[in-house]
């Protein structure tokens, strides 16, 4: 150990040496390529198409809905839930469509597709229901601080703040050995996870997952969210042209359900105060609105309720403080 450090510095600082020592470049094209992903489904992509036309409506949307029964039977569920809250039953696709929007149903399509494609490798600590169970929690931020920031389409910044992460369990399927050993260190070294991969890869799982996203013919502002969401300073320095950015990139500064604290909250409300100056309670007021808004929709990605919830994992922070 390092002297004059404390012992989680001086830990960490290890960490870092080691993978500065051990790290070697590795070709993510070459990773994503034995990955051998299946394709998204026809009806998630012919969704994506029909999206790029502004002129098309619920009439348009509704067939390749229609030609694929489970995605039918998904969308109603989604419609039909406390989330949203209806009187009446909706047994329709184009009533559905009419009523909460042709983006919300699309990016449904496109979240339940990408779920359904995702391996779920033994990895070390990794755990695929906890990451989605992060992934919810800050899809979530991502639309509310979008919602504050103006951003005109919020529901866009839940879709690409749910998908930021979802190469990593690609990656951790693919390189299991030397993934686990990064999530360790991310563990115990309180060192962000995309901060390893680059010092060991020389990428991160973000531009793996926009080179997914351009795989799947996502949207390009897709791509661009999700390539970005690890570098929340430039997201801050460039939110007057692209508030967006800032929303997903500081989403990822989020505590993860695994961690036993929030290694990142300095940083994190730093960069909120830097576009809301109103003080913690305005932070502690999101988390909880947060939290209330986890329960109502967890239950539609067949998500559990995490272990501590954000407004818990914030005092214990600022207890401890």
């Amino acid at each position: 150990m390092h002297a004059g450090l404390c012992k989680p510095q001086a830990r960490q600082l290890w960490y870092w040496e080691h993978m500065t020592a051990t790290a070697h470049r590795v070709d993510l094209n070459q990773i994503l390529a034995g990955a051998q992903l299946p394709a998204l489904p026809q009806s998630a992509i012919r969704l994506l198409e029909l999206s790029q036309d502004p002129s098309n409506g619920p009439a348009e949307f509704t067939p390749p809905i229609e030609a694929d029964p489970g995605l039918t039977s998904q969308i109603l569920k989604f419609v039909n839930s406390s989330y949203f809250g209806f009187s009446r039953e909706i047994t329709s696709i184009k009533h559905a469509i009419s009523l909460v929007g042709i983006r919300t149903i699309k990016n449904f399509a496109l979240w339940t597709a990408v779920f359904s494609l995702m391996p779920n490798p033994k990895c070390g600590p990794f755990d695929l229901k906890l990451l989605w169970q992060d992934s919810l929690r800050r899809a979530l931020f991502a639309r509310a601080l979008g919602r504050s920031l103006g951003v005109n389409d919020p529901d866009e910044l839940f879709s690409a703040a749910l998908l930021q992460d979802m190469a990593i369990p690609v990656l951790a399927k693919e390189m299991s050995a030397v993934y686990a050993k990064l999530l360790e260190y991310r563990r115990e070294g309180a060192v962000r996870l995309s901060d390893l991969e680059r010092k060991y890869f020389g990428w991160s799982h973000a531009e793996a997952g926009a080179q997914l996203a351009r795989q799947w013919r996502m949207p390009a502002e897709f791509v661009d969210l999700i390539g970005r969401h690890t570098d929340v300073d430039a997201a801050l320095a460039e939110r007057a042209g692209h508030p967006g950015r800032l929303a997903v990139a500081l989403s990822a500064l989020l505590p993860a359900t695994a961690d036993p604290g929030w290694p990142e909250a300095a940083r994190f409300e730093a960069t909120y105060a830097a576009c809301h100056p109103t003080g913690s309670s305005a932070v502690l007021e999101l988390l909880a609105q947060l939290d209330q808004e986890f329960g109502a929709f967890a239950p539609l990605l067949n998500l559990e309720q995490p272990a501590r919830s954000l407004v818990e994992t914030y005092q214990v922070v600022h207890q401890s403080a």
